[in-house]
């Protein structure tokens, strides 16, 4: 499943559940939807957890261990040895041109999600939570193109927002993963600046994978200037186009930061948070569900986080430079609507492979 999961953590959770309910009956449905209900309300790369989840159901901690890599590592392979071509000091121009056209596409798949993600949290709720929700959607976009590393400040203040506003009794209590980041944020300082910033990309990816987009924009181009923005935009894309979870593309970063062992450290922090969770609250998956703590501060952080997606497709489609690229993006913008985010991304990297091999000018 880490070598096929092509399509993103919709495509995903649809596999798994296919295997474990359907095929092998190792999870009953009730089971299986209660666990992906909860990986919602827990930070991170839900459909990572919910992979080391059903592992660990199965076969305890070794079982999460032995599931997990093999759901993260075929892509991961994928993404180092794109790195080490993609990356290098002077890349063929082709492959220059399958990320150009990818990240054209990836403007346009970045917007319809978050306007996905948008209409999901605005959906089924009063007048008064959807004019808070609103805030928390705009507060999130403006932060992601002018806060900067901000945006993780932004998304904590919004869950705090959302629990305090309804003043739950011990609602803090559950708050337990704002509490978590803060803590590390005190020593943040001291922490290598890539750890760190993996760090915050697998702690802090409320509402899915496209959250870390903007969480690791404002590191990579901006305050430490490991890639360029049209090499940050190639990178989505990338993560988008390889198999597994898309928080794969944090070791891309890692590779432009610090080569192979930037890739491996960036990686292995990532995605460690998602096995801690699994291993310390899997046993507890349908309390957490039922927890009111947890989904108020989901429901301000969350909308916060869609917010954020949109608004990191300012400085991704900022950094196209060629007249065909802003062809392919409305091409893009029409395939994603009519087929699916894949086929959009794919499109645009044929488009760009195409317009590589036929001497077009490449970013």
């Amino acid at each position: 499943m880490g070598a096929l999961s092509f399509g993103g953590p919709p495509a995903q959770v649809a596999l798994l559940r296919e295997l474990t309910v359907e095929q092998r009956r190792w999870i009953d449905a009730r089971e299986f939807e209660d666990a992906n209900a909860a990986t919602q309300l827990i930070p991170g790369p839900g459909s990572t957890q919910l992979a080391i989840y059903c592992a660990h159901r199965l076969a305890g901690v070794a079982g999460a261990i032995a599931g997990g890599l093999a759901f993260i590592l075929p892509g991961l392979v994928v993404i180092l040895a794109i790195s080490a071509v993609a990356l290098s000091e002077s890349p063929p121009t082709w492959v220059e041109g399958i990320g150009a056209g990818a990240a054209a596409a990836v403007v346009a798949v970045v917007v319809r999600v978050g306007i996905d993600f948008a209409g999901a949290s605005l959906a089924g709720r009063h007048a008064g939570a959807r004019a808070r929700t609103a805030l928390y959607l705009l507060a999130g976009a403006a932060a992601a193109i002018f806060a900067g590393t901000g945006l993780v400040l932004v998304l904590l203040a919004c869950g705090f927002a959302e629990l305090a506003g309804r003043r739950r009794a011990g609602a803090a209590l559950h708050a337990w993963p704002a509490g978590l980041v803060l803590l590390g944020a005190t020593g943040a300082a001291a922490l290598p600046a890539l750890a760190w910033t993996a760090f915050k990309v697998g702690a802090l990816s409320y509402g899915g994978g496209f959250v870390i987009i903007p969480l690791m924009q404002a590191d990579a181009v901006d305050t430490y200037a490991w890639m360029t923005r049209g090499e940050f935009a190639d990178a989505v894309a990338y993560g988008q186009l390889t198999p597994g979870p898309v928080v794969q593309t944090v070791a891309m970063v890692g590779w432009a930061a610090a080569g192979l062992p930037g890739a491996l450290l960036a990686a292995a922090v990532a995605f460690a948070p998602s096995f801690l969770v699994v291993a310390a609250t899997g046993e507890r998956f349908d309390r957490l569900r039922a927890s009111a703590g947890a989904r108020a501060f989901l429901d301000g952080a969350g909308p916060a986080a869609a917010g954020a997606v949109l608004g990191v497709a300012v400085p991704l489609f900022a950094a196209l430079e060629e007249a065909w690229q802003y062809a392919v993006l409305g091409a893009a913008a029409v395939l994603v609507v009519r087929l699916s985010p894949f086929w959009a991304l794919a499109s645009g990297a044929l488009a760009g492979l195409t317009a590589a091999l036929a001497g077009l000018a490449v970013p």
